[in-house]
């Protein structure tokens, strides 16, 4: 596997490739790999993290069942500057919104697949990467989407 570290406002992003697909990112920062896909995928990052980019075009390959792909497929669907709630994936997906949670929760590759970009029933929700909600409100605001804190 090869990784490389992009550095953003929103703390250093690693970004892993295996066998020509992004797999995984983290905020670890200990990416130093350089390869045709990495230098898009920092290019992307970077683009998103300018203001410039809306939506992330990667070969992305979520590993696990096929619930946590369905889910991330649903993630992939919200539009810059939207959010939904698990509730809105679960009913599109006929499951349980606390599996839908739990699903977004194990997003291999946050920011490119927004998981932050979905909302408890009642409003903000935890976040997996590093940071917390702190990040998570932090995207929302970079995206135009952070109308739900007034």
């Amino acid at each position: 596997m090869f990784s490389l570290t992009v550095s953003t406002q929103f703390g250093p992003l690693t970004v892993h490739e295996e066998d020509g697909a992004i797999v995984r990112l983290n905020w670890d920062g200990q990416g130093r790999d350089d390869t045709p896909l990495l230098a898009e995928a920092a290019a992307q990052l970077r683009a998103y993290d300018a203001g410039r980019l809306t939506l992330f075009d990667l070969p992305l390959r979520v590993a696990g069942s096929d619930f946590q792909r369905a889910v991330c497929a649903q993630m992939q669907a919200i539009p810059h500057g939207e959010t939904v709630t698990y509730g809105d994936i679960a009913k599109a997906l006929g499951a349980p919104a606390q599996a839908v949670g739990s699903a977004c929760g194990g997003n291999p590759v946050p920011v490119i697949i927004p998981c932050h970009r979905v909302m408890g029933a009642k409003g903000l929700t935890g976040f997996s990467g590093k940071g917390g909600v702190e990040t998570k409100v932090a995207l929302l605001r970079h995206e135009g989407a952070g109308g739900f804190l007034i």
